[in-house]
């Protein structure tokens, strides 16, 4: 079951990277992250109150547990280092085709893996480490694509702005597997509600006083920003992929290497799109990057049964 709903995350990932593209483009970077932060804010405030003040959701998959400092201070790291991935790759999504964007962040569970085997003691089979192996061979046949359009991997600042939001997302996905750990398993326990709850309303008052502080005294000398409907579209796919993902890390035996590597399977949908919506170029050899990183999820998939 958690296979199933880590492959329907992955796809909903690929629609919310679609429309970030389309809203960031041309557009100020800022706002369009602090709309992205208020709108999921507002999709899961109902579910805090109802939760607090009725019993409407008491027993649901949607009812948000009470919970007290000891708790929040986990979450509100989750914030940090989320809004931190958030900031680099959406700098980079302006910046850079989306066609290399997607196999580059499809390389960022190779990261979770060797995290989840240092901190969870979680193992591969021989399936699972060659799906791992393509993933690996991508990154240097997308190093190749970017060259023919004129992204120099090495001194490109939105290449690094891309790989370090990955890095970030790395960490994110490693630290939502022990916030929903039971405590006899080294975790936190915290239910995924929880903690996709409150994470969006810190964020939300991270990004206020960003806007505040840095876009607002300089937006006069900086890209204007312009109401695309894409961001709102932004918050609705990411909040459903997100949710799909923190349900399918709480079941038994869900591996999160495993996990975040079948979500990067969004680089379909991301791809097709960059193709047909946004006229991109070099599609042959990004084709075949694409394959490589599906094959890997193949393997993956037929290794996790």
């Amino acid at each position: 079951m958690w296979l199933i709903l880590a492959f329907c995350s992955a796809a909903l990932l690929g629609f919310y990277d679609v429309c970030k593209k389309h809203a960031l483009s041309g557009n100020a970077v800022l706002p369009v992250l602090f709309l992205n932060t208020a709108i999921c804010s507002l999709l899961f405030l109902p579910f805090i109150i109802l939760s607090s003040y009725t019993g409407l959701l008491n027993s649901t998959t949607f009812y948000v547990e009470p919970c007290g400092w000891e708790q929040h201070r986990y979450i509100l790291l989750k914030a940090c280092i989320v809004l931190s991935s958030w900031i680099f790759g959406y700098f980079a999504m302006k910046h850079l085709p989306i066609t290399i964007v997607g196999p580059i962040n499809a390389t960022r569970p190779v990261m979770v893996l060797v995290g989840a085997m240092l901190v969870f003691g979680e193992r591969l089979n021989v399936w699972q480490w060659a799906g791992v192996t393509l993933a690996i061979i991508s990154f240097f046949l997308i190093k190749r694509s970017g060259k023919k359009e004129g992204v120099d991997f090495r001194h490109n600042k939105w290449i690094f702005s891309l790989i370090l939001a990955a890095v970030l997302g790395a960490v994110s996905g490693l630290y939502d597997k022990y916030l929903m750990a039971p405590p006899e398993n080294g975790g936190v326990g915290l239910s995924r509600m929880v903690v996709q709850s409150w994470y969006n309303l810190y964020q939300l008052a991270m990004m206020g006083l960003t806007m505040l502080m840095i876009w607002w005294p300089t937006r006069k000398n900086s890209t204007p920003f312009t109401w695309k409907w894409s961001i709102i579209f932004i918050s609705l796919f990411l909040s459903a992929a997100d949710f799909v993902y923190f349900y399918a890390l709480s079941l038994p035996g869900a591996m999160i290497s495993i996990v975040s590597m079948i979500r990067r399977g969004s680089v379909v949908v991301s791809f097709f799109c960059g193709a047909a919506v946004f006229k991109e170029k070099n599609l042959k050899s990004k084709a075949l990057d694409m394959l490589l990183v599906l094959l890997g999820m193949l393997f993956l998939y037929i290794g996790s049964h």
